[in-house]
């Protein structure tokens, strides 16, 4: 029997309607917790409508900071990006939502959590994965598997006939699903669901098209400090600091757009189309600060681990032991991630044009050199290299005949 539940609640129209629908389905009390994460839109009017539909423990919370850098800054160091192309901006921010639901569900004493992720997305798994992690014995709620509103029609038909306020938006609103956060904006459904069709130039929210963005290119100079930027053109940041600039920057520039078809974990493939300004120019900015600074062997075995690390967390196993014993190595490897970036924003590219490390840098200019470097590498130590590493394919070679 469940006797009160914690929805993680936005105050739209999916969760509006499962906050009655708990009510009225499990008779029982509803704690409403919505969180900021940087989705560019108030929050603070889901407080106010969680009061007028009778909620009396409602939690409006700012975790922007806390996303940045326990969640966004660890992925980065890895240089996550999933099947080639996706920054993982709506995978990251399950695993906080999750840890949030279980924690508030602890101290007032409720019994289940609820969501409104549907039973065809990642992100009930994302969410569930999470929460049974780090409570083994929460109920979790998920009524889009339990109910039979399966269309917006019936969706607006159930807040009617119970009296719940729904903004009717001209023409119905968005075409899209649509999830935001201080990494990215994601669009799906509408004309994406057809991917031959062009993404609709009034789609973008954040970014300006490429060929309209500013003719003069921008720079900046990113300071990192164990893989984490810490600084941008001098100025000293917090993590959430740090992407609220460049996803200012970079959208401007039209840094970030990218349309993919993608794996889900639940085994179908889907449409979407994301902005990514700040993600985009810290993976870049972070791959040339490590090649500055990291052995080639560690480089090579992070590129090696980081389609499984993506995996894990797009898969919703962040709080798993795999994804927890990977982060230790990748933030070892990363106390020597010590310098400064500077990078060029130009009509949607990102351009390195100077790395720089007064400490860890392993260039050595001496050794490098295509000038005269006054003994510091023995050219005639290549013979020998070169006659070792070519001994199997001289003795196959020989045997082919």
């Amino acid at each position: 029997m469940v006797k009160k539940v914690v929805l993680a609640y936005s105050g739209g129209l999916d969760t509006s309607i499962i906050l009655v629908w708990l009510k009225e389905t499990y008779g029982c009390e509803v704690v409403t917790f919505t969180a900021d994460i940087g989705q560019g839109e108030e929050v603070e009017p889901a407080r106010v409508k969680a009061g007028r539909m009778g909620v009396s423990e409602i939690f409006v919370e700012d975790l922007r900071e806390e996303f940045a850098r326990d969640f966004v800054y660890p992925m980065f160091r890895a240089n996550t990006v999933y099947e080639g192309e996706y920054l993982l901006g709506t995978s990251i921010a399950r695993p906080l939502i999750a840890k949030r639901l279980v924690e508030i569900a602890g101290y007032s004493g409720a019994d289940a959590i609820a969501h409104g992720a549907t039973g065809k997305g990642n992100d009930q798994v994302r969410f569930e994965l999470g929460a049974y992690a780090l409570n083994p014995d929460i109920k979790i709620i998920a009524p889009w598997r339990e109910w039979d509103l399966g269309s917006r029609e019936k969706l607006i038909t159930y807040a009617d006939r119970h009296g719940i306020p729904v903004d009717r938006k001209p023409n119905g609103g968005s075409d899209y699903s649509m999830d935001a956060n201080l990494l990215h904006i994601s669009y799906e459904g509408g004309v994406l669901e057809d991917p031959w069709q062009e993404p609709e130039p009034e789609m973008w929210r954040w970014t300006v098209a490429p060929e309209t963005a500013p003719d003069e290119p921008e720079y900046l100079e990113l300071g990192f400090q164990r893989g984490d930027i810490i600084s941008v053109n001098g100025a000293q940041m917090s993590a959430a600091e740090v992407m609220l600039t460049l996803n200012q920057v970079g959208a401007k520039h039209g840094v970030g757009r990218a349309d993919i078809v993608e794996n889900r974990y639940v085994g179908m493939k889907s449409r979407g189309c994301y902005e990514t300004p700040a993600g985009t120019i810290m993976l870049r900015a972070h791959r040339a600060m490590e090649s500055l600074t990291l052995d080639r062997e560690v480089a090579h075995l992070k590129d090696d681990l980081m389609p499984r690390y993506a995996s894990l967390i797009y898969n919703g196993y962040w709080w798993s032991p795999e994804r927890r014993m990977l982060q230790e190595m990748i933030d070892a490897s990363q106390a020597v991630v010590n310098g400064k970036v500077r990078i060029k924003l130009y009509k949607g590219n990102v351009i390195v044009t100077g790395r720089a490390s007064a400490t860890d840098s392993l260039l050595d200019e001496r050794i490098a050199t295509f000038e005269e470097d006054a003994g510091a590498y023995d050219q005639s130590d290549a013979t020998g290299f070169i006659k070792l590493n070519a001994l199997r394919l001289r003795i196959a070679a020989q045997r082919r005949g």
